[in-house]
């Protein structure tokens, strides 16, 4: 497998397709913060893959994205209703919402102004929880490589923001009163198929290969099917997930915080 066979450049539908599952474990820790168990707001669901776990833990979920086309793509619940909309201005009621989610997608959002609307829209006592997840952790010599795709082949094609996921959201503003929480981490099993798929859909991916006509994966392509073997060979993937959660306080101390 030399030469490598773009079949990953649909966005929205890989982004559904190749996007892991995150730990039941983080959305019963979650639900077990909130004050009641009425209403979540999952902001910047994409495909709905938080929105689809939280439905297991309360009565509602309000899921919001400002992609109709990834709202397209959602997984559909009886207790999810979603929303094309922007994180930092909804129809939600003020104190109504016990929990807000956001799941690798904070770092695009307004700050101030999202911090605003998650104030006026939580109970008393209600939890805002953020993260994010970095790069894949599966064996030294195939992470080595992913690392250069990450920071070598699409270097220039991140967006000045993704600072905050390089940085673990270790930097990013979160002016809320801050909780210790546990270490959560995704795992999966994966073949090289579901890798690529998983690479491919990175934003930065599709800006290299809108630019330069072709796709970045093939400049890691010979060593990465090197590294991995067989094509089919199953391996653990695992990515540590980085937890921001507070309470979402509407005191005018906080506000001005």
């Amino acid at each position: 497998m030399s030469q490598f066979e773009d079949h990953f450049s649909q966005q929205s539908v890989d982004y559904a397709v190749y996007r892991p599952r995150y730990p039941a474990g983080l959305f019963a820790y979650l639900a077990s913060l909130a004050p009641n168990r009425r209403l979540a707001w999952d902001c910047g669901t994409g495909n709905g893959q938080a929105a689809i776990d939280l439905a297991g833990h309360f009565e509602q979920v309000v899921a919001t994205d400002a992609s109709a086309d990834q709202i397209a793509h959602a997984f559909a619940h009886e207790r999810i209703e979603y929303r094309v909309g922007a994180a930092e201005q909804t129809d939600l009621e003020p104190n109504s919402v016990d929990l807000v989610t956001v799941a690798i997608a904070v770092h695009w959002f307004d700050l101030p102004r999202f911090y605003t609307t998650v104030r006026r829209v939580s109970v008393p006592n209600g939890i805002l929880a953020v993260w994010t997840y970095y790069l894949p952790v599966i064996e030294p010599v195939v992470d080595a490589i992913v690392y250069q795709y990450y920071r070598e082949v699409l270097a220039g094609f991140w967006p000045e923001r993704w600072q905050y996921v390089d940085e673990r959201y270790q930097t990013l503003p979160f002016p809320f009163p801050e909780m210790k929480t546990p270490a959560f981490e995704i795992q999966t099993e994966w073949n090289l198929d579901q890798l690529v798929g998983f690479l491919s859909s990175w934003s930065a991916s599709q800006r290299f290969r809108e630019a330069r006509g072709q796709h970045p994966l093939s400049a890691i392509w010979p060593a990465l099917t090197r590294s991995w073997g067989s094509p089919d060979q199953i391996r653990l993937i695992r990515w540590p997930l980085y937890l921001r959660v507070g309470l979402a306080d509407q005191s005018e101390a906080n506000q001005n915080g």
